[in-house]
């Protein structure tokens, strides 16, 4: 087979004519920031998840930071697992806590409960789940010992059925390669009423939006103005709030879900049918989402073969390279799994620009690999 001249990428974004309409119309309303579309978002996807509330924000990084502010969480211990995006632990550090990392399941990749276990603490004051690659986390079985604060993140899992519902509280992502992807973006999801308040006035220095205040504020004397300028300021707040621009992207891609997932399950599936009889290959497990596809192979040879697919302008990448090997977040503690494990692991191509002449060419050279 002939080499590509053009890269195929590991992950890339797919946009079409109705994000286009639907940011067109925002465009057009004269209403950009956070207004009626941010609403409507936050309604439907709050629906989709099954919350009574969700908060829409402008990333799944400033939506972990303010549920860490709004739950008072700091000077205290964090457990989270070493398998994660920075994310997972620079938070944490923002709000003076000791994140304390957690080895992870052999198969999944998913934090250990046995492994947080042996690293509770008296301080411990939040657990971060992460649903690795859609995959749902092991929250039921943490639920069993740990009754303290467990926070879900589901930065992989729009939509994996029951995403979102077995933690406290959960928080999302829409960055640019996610499965509902709006450029950049995050959303919260409680059934907690009084969280959820506090996060509202947390996410724009205490200020109820613009918005609510022209349609819901009722005049005061002497504030006559429209924008409703007479307003106090009671909290240290941030400006953490999704843009009606963000949130036309969100509602499109929401329509799109469905297809979409079951697209990225087809491209799951055609590589699994592929390698399957490939002995020197170790298959992900199922994912509804299919946000990452990762497959395992001997570590002697795994960066050759991201060398190979590479010189056949395949790109490929490694999710995720263990967080306590990093200079920032260093822990010279027991991580047997993960450190075993990532060095096995290498991300195939998996997005909605594939079309099935791609997926046939990359399963060609990585059998042409394993051939030699």
């Amino acid at each position: 087979m002939n080499i590509r001249e053009k890269t195929i990428p590991v992950l890339c974004p797919y946009g079409d004519e109705l994000d286009c309409k639907y940011v067109n119309e925002v465009i057009k309303s004269g209403w950009w920031i956070n207004g009626p579309k941010v609403k409507e978002f936050e309604e439907k996807f709050s629906k989709m998840v099954g919350k009574k509330y969700a908060i829409a924000v402008t990333s799944n990084t400033h939506g972990l930071d303010l549920i860490l502010k709004a739950y008072n969480i700091s000077n205290c211990d964090i457990i989270s697992p070493t398998m994660s995006f920075a994310t997972t632990t620079a938070v944490p550090q923002w709000n003076n806590c000791n994140n304390i990392l957690c080895d992870v399941d052999p198969i999944n990749m998913n934090i250990c409960p046995k492994d947080v276990k042996k690293k509770l603490t008296k301080n411990t004051n939040a657990i971060i789940c992460v649903n690795l690659a859609g995959i749902l986390s092991p929250v039921n079985e943490i639920k069993k010992f740990y009754k303290g604060l467990i926070i879900e993140d589901c930065a992989h899992a729009c939509y994996t059925p029951h995403a979102g519902s077995r933690g406290d509280i959960a928080v999302w992502s829409f960055q640019a390669v996610k499965t509902m992807p709006t450029g950049d973006g995050g959303m919260i999801t409680t059934n907690n009423k009084q969280i959820m308040e506090k996060i509202r006035k947390l996410y724009w220095f205490g200020i109820d939006s613009t918005y609510d205040r022209v349609k819901k504020q009722p005049d005061n004397p002497g504030s006559n103005s429209v924008y409703k300028w007479k307003y106090d300021i009671d909290i240290l707040g941030y400006k953490y709030y999704m843009i009606d621009l963000t949130a036309a992207i969100g509602l499109s891609q929401m329509e799109k879900l469905d297809q979409n997932l079951k697209r990225r399950q087809y491209i799951q599936e055609k590589y699994n049918e592929s390698f399957l009889d490939i002995k020197d290959i170790q298959l992900p497990p199922f994912s509804y989402t299919v946000q990452h596809y990762v497959i395992k192979v001997s570590p002697n040879i795994r960066d050759n073969l991201i060398d190979y697919l590479k010189n056949k302008n395949i790109h490929t990448s490694v999710h995720y390279r263990p967080l306590h090997l990093f200079t920032q977040f260093k822990d010279t503690g027991d991580f047997p799994v993960a450190n075993t494990e990532w060095v096995k692991m290498i991300t195939l191509p998996v997005h909605l620009n594939l079309k099935d002449e791609d997926i046939d060419y990359i399963v060609y050279w990585v059998k042409e690999f394993f051939k030699k």
